[in-house]
C-alpha cells in the first residue's frame, strides 16, 4: 500500500494503520496524511490534529521532526498549554493520554475542530488503565479521521475493532504466513536513556567499546563503509530490514527509551551494554573541573566573590555569568582545572574592626564583604570571620588591611545606613 492509497482511504472515512517502529523518526509518512493548516485557523478553536502518545517523553519528541511551517505543540505543562491554546493557533497538539484527558476536563481543549486523531503506538496504552483514558479521548472526536501508528497490530485486536474498524494497514506486520510473530533477526546490544542524552550515550558507548572505526547509523539506507567497522551504533530505532542490514556489519548497539524495549526484543536478541558510570567519567578533565567547582560551592566561603558578581546577576542570568568566568579561564583552566590558585593561607596577624551596622539594619556578612572588596579594595584573603550582631558588626582583617578598611568604610552606605568604622577596642 502507498501513501496515496492511505490518503484515499482517509478521504472515504476509513481508518489507517501505519506499521512502523515506535520512533518518531520512522513516521515520516504521517505528515503527508494529516490535514494541512486550514485558512483562517486561529487561536481558541483547538488543534487540527491531535497526536495521542503513551507519555510526555514521547510527546516531546514530535516538534523536532515536524515539517517546517507546521505549528506543533507538545504538552509539558497543563497551565502553559491551556494558555497557548487560547492565545495562538496550534496545528498539531501532541500529548500523553492523561494530559489530553485533563485538558478536556478543564474545557481547555475542544475536539469539535479536530480533523485527524493520530494514536502513536498504543501497544503499551491498551495494556493497562490508560486504555480507558484513550477510549474517552477518542469518544470525544467521533467524526475525526483515525490514524494509528503501530509496530504490532496483532496486539491491538480489540482496540482496532472499537476505534479503527476495517482499517487499511500499510507496512509489513511482523508476522509469518500463519500469523505467528516473527522470531528475532539477530543479536543486539542496547542502552536505555532519554533521547536528549543520546549524544552523551553514544560517546560513552564508543569509550566502552574502545572503537577506532565506528559506524554510526542515524536513519535512512544502511550504506556499508569502505573499511570494516569495529563498532556499529544505531541512534534511530531500525525497522526489521534495517536491523538486518546493520547486523551484516556487526552486532549493532542501539539506543532506546524504556518504552521501545518491547519492540527491540521483537526484532533482536537484546542484551544491555554497560556504559561508563559516574566514577569513570570523573576521570575526564572537564568532569574533574566540575568536581572542583562543586567542592567550592559546598565547602568554600564565596561571600567575597558573590559580592563582586552581584551587580552582574542583576543584568544577566547567573548561569551565563558562570559560563563567562569559565571562558575567561581559557583552555588550560577548562581542561585541567589546575590553573586556579589555591586559597591563600590564613594571616596569623589579624585584628578586628567595629562597624556600626548590624542585624537591625538588615545587614549580612556578604554586605560587609562586598563593601570591603568593592569600595575599599581589600583582598578577599585579608578578610576573616565576620560577626553580625544586633546593632553592630565585628570584622576580622589582616593587620595590614585594618587601617585602610577603617578609612575606606567610614562614610560608605550599607543597607541605607552611613557607616562609621573604627578599630575594635578589644583587639
Amino acid at each position: 500500500m502507498t501513501v496515496a492509497d492511505a490518503k484515499a482511504a482517509l478521504e472515504r472515512g476509513r481508518p489507517v494503520v501505519l506499521v512502523r517502529p515506535p520512533a518518531v523518526e520512522q513516521a515520516g509518512e504521517l505528515w503527508e496524511l494529516v490535514t494541512p493548516p486550514a485558512p483562517g485557523h486561529g487561536p481558541g478553536v483547538g488543534p487540527l490534529v491531535l497526536l495521542v502518545c503513551a507519555d510526555e517523553v514521547a510527546a516531546a519528541e514530535w516538534p523536532a521532526v515536524a515539517p517546517a511551517g507546521l505549528r506543533v505543540h507538545a504538552i509539558t505543562g497543563l497551565a502553559r498549554t491551556s494558555r497557548i491554546l487560547k492565545e495562538r493557533p496550534v496545528d498539531v497538539l501532541a500529548g500523553a493520554a492523561k494530559d489530553l484527558a485533563a485538558l478536556l476536563q478543564r474545557a481547555a481543549l475542544k475536539l469539535d475542530q479536530v480533523a485527524t486523531v493520530v494514536v502513536a503506538w498504543p501497544e503499551a496504552l491498551v495494556a493497562d488503565e490508560r486504555g480507558t483514558t484513550l477510549d474517552t479521548i477518542l469518544a470525544e472526536a467521533p467524526h475525526a479521521r483515525r490514524i494509528v501508528l503501530s509496530w504490532q497490530p496483532a496486539a491491538l485486536g480489540d482496540f482496532l475493532e472499537r476505534h479503527a474498524r476495517r482499517a487499511l494497514v500499510t507496512g509489513t506486520p511482523p508476522v509469518d504466513d500463519a500469523g505467528r510473530p516473527l522470531p528475532p533477526a539477530g543479536p543486539a546490544r542496547y542502552a536505555v536513556g532519554p533521547p536528549a542524552r543520546r549524544p552523551i550515550a553514544v560517546r560513552d558507548a564508543l569509550d566502552a567499546l574502545s572503537a577506532m572505526r565506528p559506524f554510526i547509523w542515524g536513519g535512512g539506507a544502511v550504506e556499508p563503509p569502505a573499511e570494516a567497522p569495529d563498532a556499529v551504533l544505531g541512534t534511530v530505532l531500525p525497522t526489521r530490514e534495517e536491523f538486518a542490514a546493520l547486523s551484516r556489519l556487526g552486532t549493532p548497539v542501539l539506543f532506546v527509551t524504556a518504552a521501545q524495549l518491547p519492540y527491540l526484543r521483537s526484532i533482536a536478541t537484546a542484551t544491555p551494554l554497560a556504559l561508563p558510570g559516574a566514577a569513570d567519567r570523573v576521570r575526564d578533565r572537564t568532569e574533574a573541573l566540575r568536581e572542583r567547582v562543586a567542592l567550592l560551592l559546598t565547602a568554600g566561603n564565596l561571600d567575597g566573590e558573590l559580592a563582586v558578581l552581584d551587580p552582574l546577576f542583576e543584568r544577566f542570568d547567573p548561569a551565563e555569568v558562570a559560563g563567562a568566568l569559565l571562558a575567561m579561564l581559557g583552555e588550560e583552566g577548562r581542561g585541567k582545572g589546575e590553573g586556579a590558585a589555591p586559597p591563600p593561607p590564613a594571616d596569623v596577624g589579624r585584628v578586628k574592626i567595629f562597624v556600626n551596622v548590624g542585624k537591625k539594619d538588615r545587614a549580612a556578612a556578604k554586605d560587609l564583604v562586598g563593601a570591603l572588596i568593592r569600595e575599599v579594595g581589600v583582598a578577599k584573603g585579608d578578610i576573616g570571620r565576620i560577626e553580625v550582631r544586633e546593632t553592630f558588626s565585628l570584622v576580622e582583617l589582616a593587620a595590614g588591611a585594618a587601617e585602610r578598611a577603617v578609612r575606606g568604610l567610614s562614610g560608605v552606605t550599607i543597607r541605607g545606613r552611613r557607616v562609621l568604622a573604627r578599630l575594635d577596642r578589644q583587639s
